[in-house]
């Protein structure tokens, strides 16, 4: 099973043994047979941990007396307890996914909870840069040195685990660089290429930290890139990222690279593959030293969307690049481009 938090892990312990291989077989069928994230399998776990003990004290000691009732009663608590809407959706899903393989798994008689309904998840517009403020954001590692102790930074909109099955490893895991003069000047080539690939393809910044060297085709200027759930997509970028790409491989990363390095494209300052965390400190302390708004991979990821489409890009081709699995997803940016049109026309029609 997945490393819950450690409350979760007491919470699976106190369940009957019957109700615990339960959950052990279901994070272990997310897992292998739908090949979902650690981090995906590990928030389906915290759920229906919490689903199991709340049925516990209703009195279901057996699997086969949960029922819609029980389902129903469990998310109303997590209402009164103040689970914000979409935290009460998420729930809602993994109750149903739990419900629809254990009846398939023949653990329940009828699948309880398709019948359960969630509340509507509001969807806040997600953050865009102008295109001029995204272009400031990824040229500012060839104007300026690299920020000093980047701060924290974490996505705010969601946390993107859609990397390879063997997950990146962290800068702590690999030998440092022997000369920390030329290391310190393949760090700007290094975070350079970071921002143009996020702000040129949209991809996630777990799949840019997952990227080999092997997964550039620079004569057709197309990464190969696996998203959520192992899906793998090709995706194109454009010049000045073959520029950062090229800069990066000829005089950073042969400075950076360690005994554990691997074919990883991006390195942390110590030799490993590049961590998302980092990436995500890098974006936020150039964003920052730049006097741009607070800004995140995902926010960068948001912005290629939006720029694509607001240049004519089809949808579908948008979905495509960005590895939406549904083009409901992929829709939210058609709102916030005419939100931004909308703005605009307040700002500029004499009669707004």
């Amino acid at each position: 099973m997945s490393r819950p938090d450690r409350g979760t892990r007491a919470m699976h312990q106190a369940l009957p043994p019957a109700l615990r291989d339960a959950v052990d077989d279901f994070a272990e069928h997310l897992s292998r047979v739908r090949n979902r994230s650690a981090h995906t399998v590990r928030a389906y776990v915290t759920d229906l941990v919490s689903l199991l003990d709340h049925a516990v004290r209703m009195g279901c000691v057996d699997l086969a007396e949960l029922d819609l009732s029980v389902l129903r009663s469990w998310l109303a608590r997590q209402r009164t307890t103040g689970a914000a809407r979409t935290s009460l959706a998420r729930r809602a899903a993994s109750a149903r996914a739990f419900s629809a393989w254990a009846h398939r798994a023949g653990l329940l008689p009828a699948d309880v909870g398709a019948a359960l309904a969630s509340p509507r998840a509001h969807r806040d517009l997600p953050s865009v840069l102008r295109a001029d403020q995204a272009a400031a954001l990824v040229e500012a590692p060839s104007r300026q040195a690299p920020p000093t102790n980047p701060p924290p930074h974490t996505d705010a909109t969601r946390t993107d685990d859609a990397t390879r099955t063997n997950p990146p490893r962290t800068d702590a895991e690999a030998a440092p660089t022997s000369d920390a003069a030329e290391g310190a000047e393949a760090v700007p080539l290094r975070d350079r290429v970071l921002l143009e690939l996020l702000y040129a393809t949209g991809v996630r910044v777990s799949e840019a930290c997952g990227l080999d060297v092997g997964d550039v085709d620079h004569g057709r200027r197309v990464i190969r890139v696996f998203g959520k759930g192992g899906r793998e997509r090709s995706v194109p970028y454009g010049v000045p990222a073959q520029r950062a790409l090229d800069d990066w491989l000829r005089r950073g990363r042969p400075v950076m690279v360690g005994a554990r390095s691997g074919d990883a494209l991006l390195l942390g300052a110590r030799g490993g593959r590049l961590n998302p965390t980092t990436a995500r400190q890098i974006v936020g302390a150039y964003a920052e030293a730049a006097g741009l708004p607070r800004t995140s991979p995902h926010d960068l990821r948001h912005s290629a969307a939006t720029h694509l489409l607001e240049g004519g890009a089809d949808l579908r081709a948008v979905q495509e690049l960005l590895g939406h699995s549904s083009l409901a997803s992929t829709q939210i940016y058609t709102h916030v481009s005419v939100e931004r049109l909308r703005t605009a026309y307040r700002q500029a029609h004499p009669r707004a």
